[in-house]
């Protein structure tokens, strides 16, 4: 059986798990197809694909690009699969790491204004990933008693993405920058969950215009009606439909396991044809 995840993320970014414990619970999970796609890094698909080769599971590289919607002044994240030139992605990884480690930072000392803790406790669950996630500020806060989860009532408070009260936010590179790069890499360019960050009106623009691959349809932020919604966009304009479970381990804003949303061999195939155009 063809068990295909292509979203989900490690330790390098906002992920709780290292590559190696990822692809072992991907190889007992029975998935066939794999791809890591940390935030703003491509720095562990060599050891990813390593790893993979001695458990069985095949790995296609990626990344979660961060990026801005001029128009509409909102975040939205593009996945990039198979660069053949990925260090032509390497100073947008960089610029875009360095502007959420700022926006980490002061989130931190917005933070440390209300409670008392230490820098170092929240930089420990750092390591590793060269910048800072309000998980990791979260995970200090339930550390020191503050909170007992992480989505909840005072993950609300400090960073609701338009009332927290810690909240920082910055204009990532401009959406069409971070896709002309990514196809200037020979990468397919792929919107992720376009409910998550309602993205919908950007995405019909991008995709009228032809300049999207493709769409992550199969994801958990998307009801059967959104789903619906996304598929009718992606047949009515060509994309590519793709699915993954999104994985953070201990950090899902959700229960989303390994394989919890899959990619059909079918789209897989497209997908692959289009990045050996």
């Amino acid at each position: 059986m063809t068990m295909i995840d292509l979203h989900c993320h490690s330790t390098l970014s906002d992920g709780s798990l290292g590559v190696e414990e990822i692809i072992r619970q991907a190889a007992a999970t029975g998935i066939t197809t794999l791809s890591i796609t940390d935030h703003d890094t491509l720095s562990g698909y060599s050891r990813a694909k390593f790893l993979g080769e001695k458990l069985g599971v095949r790995i296609i590289q990626g990344v979660e690009m961060t990026a801005w919607d001029t128009k509409r002044q909102t975040k939205v994240h593009i996945l990039c699969y198979l660069p053949q030139k990925p260090d032509r992605l390497e100073m947008l990884c960089l610029k875009s790491r360095e502007i959420r480690r700022q926006v980490g930072m002061e989130m931190i000392e917005k933070v440390q204004a209300i409670f008392p803790v230490p820098s170092e406790s929240i930089l420990r669950y750092c390591k590793g990933c060269e910048t800072v996630y309000k998980v990791h500020i979260m995970h200090a806060l339930i550390d020191y008693g503050y909170a007992l989860e992480f989505y909840g009532e005072l993950d609300t408070q400090l960073f609701h993405p338009k009332t927290g009260s810690c909240i920082v936010n910055r204009a990532y590179p401009d959406v069409m920058h971070v896709i002309n790069l990514i196809h200037a890499s020979h990468g397919v360019a792929v919107m992720a969950h376009p409910v998550l960050y309602d993205n919908i009106e950007l995405l019909e623009e991008l995709a009228a215009e032809g300049k999207i691959d493709g769409v992550e349809v199969d994801h958990y932020s998307a009801g059967e009606a959104d789903r619906a919604m996304l598929r009718e966009i992606a047949k009515r304009h060509g994309l590519i439909v793709t699915g993954g479970s999104d994985f953070h381990g201990l950090y899902n804003q959700k229960p989303s396991h390994i394989g919890s949303n899959l990619t059909t061999k079918e789209e897989f195939a497209r997908l692959l044809g289009s990045s050996e155009r």
